[in-house]
């Protein structure tokens, strides 16, 4: 029987690390690592009624930049309070991303999710992603084990979780063996709408030109 289990009401395989604290995330560096979660109590709450009118973001700021975030964030439609609120965490969370894998610049896209985006389970072609939820349910994932399972053609019994608000680091197949594997929750034809974060390490063919510009139409997030 096919079971969804969020991780804060069970414990974590071996692979993956949660903490309450937000330095915690550096498990995701560790070999045997490939999902380190950070559960928040206090990440920013978003209405999904505040996403009526926003745009998509995409864009590439320099480590520790913050004020081409909540700009960006205004420029797509968000009201001046809750770009401020996203703005601030957002940029704090590009920032522990930045200093923990040592780079200089990387990619932010806030997203609003109505349908099945990524619905199939995979692993990403990076060495670590941030994704982050700050409306509608969160990232589903699979153990290791269900994971191999899955690619030999045996349906996962159960799937796991990540709880809205909560960050999580995603190691990929550039960095990884086994890479955890992922996809967004099935929402389509619910009313569901999700507002999902993904901050990638920029890659060196993205225009300096980009840094603080916002975008529509970008890829799905996760």
């Amino acid at each position: 029987m096919l079971q969804t289990i969020e991780c804060r009401r069970s414990a974590p395989p071996a692979h993956a690390c949660t903490t309450a604290d937000g330095k915690g995330i550096d498990a995701i560096l560790a070999e045997p690592v490939n999902l380190a979660i950070w559960q928040r109590d206090d990440a920013p709450v978003v209405d999904s009624g505040d996403l009526d009118a926003v745009a998509d973001v995409a864009l590439i700021v320099p480590a520790g930049a913050r004020s081409a975030i909540p700009d960006a964030l205004r420029a797509a439609g968000y009201d001046d309070a809750l770009a401020a609120l996203l703005g601030h965490d957002i940029a704090d969370l590009a920032a522990r991303f930045a200093a923990l894998l040592a780079l200089d610049r990387v990619a932010i896209r806030l997203e609003v999710v109505e349908t099945d985006a990524c619905r199939r389970f995979h692993a990403d072609y990076v060495a670590v992603r941030l994704i982050c939820t700050y409306a509608g349910p969160g990232t589903q994932w699979l153990a290791n084990d269900d994971a191999l399972a899955l690619a030999g053609g045996v349906e996962p019994t159960t799937i796991r979780s990540i709880a809205t608000g909560d960050v999580a680091l995603f190691k990929g197949h550039d960095r990884s063996e086994t890479p955890i594997v992922h996809r967004s929750p099935p929402i389509a034809g619910t009313g569901t709408r999700r507002l999902v974060l993904v901050i990638d390490p920029a890659r060196a063919d993205q225009p300096a030109a980009a840094i603080g510009s916002a975008a529509t139409g970008a890829k799905p997030a996760r």
